[in-house]
């Protein structure tokens, strides 16, 4: 017999959050909120991008790693606010049982047409946490990105630049250049 699931409390702190047992869930303004499972595309964009950084990385000998859902927490209503993006790359070394990723450069989301209001929530959190220099959001149904860079001054632009299917994706942040259709192999939308 398994164990019944407890159910979250109303409201709840970061730390509240940590301790709970959940799963798929990420909590915004204090509130947990069920995740649903990724579709298959979104997953094997998901796969080929953080396969694509992962090797990246490597290659050029840095110190920073890519992590799939990553615990995010913003720099504003840090106390009850804990995100989860597809992916998220750092340069700061991580601890054995650390929970949040410290200090990530690049965080990148990947809505389905269902969620796209939630990612956008979530993008706006990530662009209060002062080490991220960039905020990608690579869309499920149709072969299309958003991509917001925050300037040498620590300004983001007011509108995300729009890539397209015969477009480049250059992730400063990261010194990585690559095709968006590329991200999309393997799925319908190739």
């Amino acid at each position: 017999m398994t164990a019944a699931r407890r159910l979250p409390p109303a409201h709840m702190t970061t730390a509240e959050f940590i301790a709970w047992p959940s799963e798929r869930h990420q909590l915004v303004d204090g509130e947990p909120h069920a995740m649903a499972p990724a579709s298959a595309v979104h997953g094997r964009i998901r796969a080929r991008l953080g396969r694509r950084i992962d090797e990246h990385l490597d290659a050029i000998g840095s110190s920073c790693r890519v992590f799939t859902e990553p615990a995010i927490v913003p720099h504003i209503r840090a106390d009850a606010n804990l995100r989860v993006p597809d992916l998220a790359v750092t340069c700061t070394p991580i601890e054995l049982g650390q929970v949040a990723l410290p200090n990530p450069v690049l965080l990148v989301d990947i809505p389905s047409p269902g969620n796209e209001i939630d990612t956008r929530a979530n993008v706006w959190a990530y662009a209060t946490i002062p080490s991220v220099r960039e905020i990608l959001v690579v869309f499920s149904w149709q072969v299309a990105a958003e991509l917001l860079q925050r300037s040498r001054d620590g300004a983001w632009p007011t509108a995300p630049q729009a890539i397209g299917p015969g477009d480049t994706l250059r992730l400063d942040s990261i010194g990585l250049s690559c095709r968006l259709a590329d991200l999309y192999e393997g799925t319908p939308l190739a």
